[in-house]
């Protein structure tokens, strides 16, 4: 078996600490985390599916990485205000990381969830973009509709993150999954934060495939099953209101991984 390394490497590129072993592995750091301080994984090769928590208040999630080593920024200032403000804060962090059983990757699940990832590729999966986000802010950032944070009736800092499209009719969200996954269930949770939102009555589902299904935002939709790479979620129809503010809280793709 690989093994498999954490790491907190400072700024500067000193390794501040690291845990390596074959199977689950964790590091319990006991310092506060400083500006520029970065969270490496390393898989020990490409083309793995680990259960990751980088961070203890944070649930973990099953991540397939297309690269070998994944890198988080411990976020400060703007770039925390997506997370609980119990995140990364503190003198004691545990981090863990193991290699996930076949039966969990076999297992049906929401394809897109990720709480780690972040607006830049990482190359690790699933990932979220969007060819427009509201004036750049994190707090509207593509990322947060795969967080697994559903609390909608707000909009602002956590736990009221969202998907915000800037007003612009085109508006489109992208979800990467890094490699061939079976879907067959698309789940949206609008945001509601009445009577400041509007919302979407329809949307299409893009597949990478070359399908499309036309969603009817009432219900959870259930779709023919396909193999795909990725789902772009688009054609966003807006109702008929007087609010110019509609988003998306989270975005959910239930399937299964396709044997590799």
């Amino acid at each position: 078996m690989l093994p498999i390394t954490l790491k907190i490497v400072a700024a500067d590129g000193r390794i501040r600490q690291a845990a390596t072993a074959e199977g689950p592995v964790h590091l319990i750091y006991r310092a506060p985390y400083e500006p520029g301080d970065r969270l490496v994984l390393d898989a020990g090769a490409p083309g793995r599916h680990l259960v990751v928590q980088l961070e203890d208040t944070m649930p973990p999630a099953l991540l397939y990485g297309a690269e070998a080593q994944l890198c988080f920024p411990v976020p400060f200032g703007d770039a925390a205000i997506v997370y609980s403000p119990k995140a990364f804060s503190g003198d004691c962090h545990v981090l863990r990381a193991r290699p996930a059983a076949p039966a969990e990757t076999a297992a049906r699940r929401s394809l897109a969830f990720n709480p780690y990832d972040l607006h830049s590729p990482t190359g690790w999966y699933p990932h979220a973009r969007a060819n427009v986000e509201t004036r750049g802010e994190a707090v509207f950032a593509a990322r947060n509709a795969i967080d697994g944070v559903w609390e909608n009736d707000g909009h602002g800092l956590w736990p009221w993150q969202s998907w915000g499209i800037n007003r612009d009719p085109n508006a489109a969200l992208t979800v990467e999954f890094g490699r061939p996954v079976r879907v067959e269930e698309i789940r949206l949770t609008l945001r509601a934060d009445f009577p400041h939102d509007s919302w979407w009555t329809a949307a299409t589902a893009a597949f990478s495939d070359g399908s499309r299904e036309r969603l009817s935002l009432r219900k959870t939709v259930v779709i023919p099953p396909r193999t795909v790479t990725r789902l772009t979620l688009c054609e966003l129809q807006k109702a008929d209101d007087e609010s110019p503010f509609p988003a998306l809280t989270q975005l959910e793709v239930w399937g299964t991984d396709t044997p590799m």
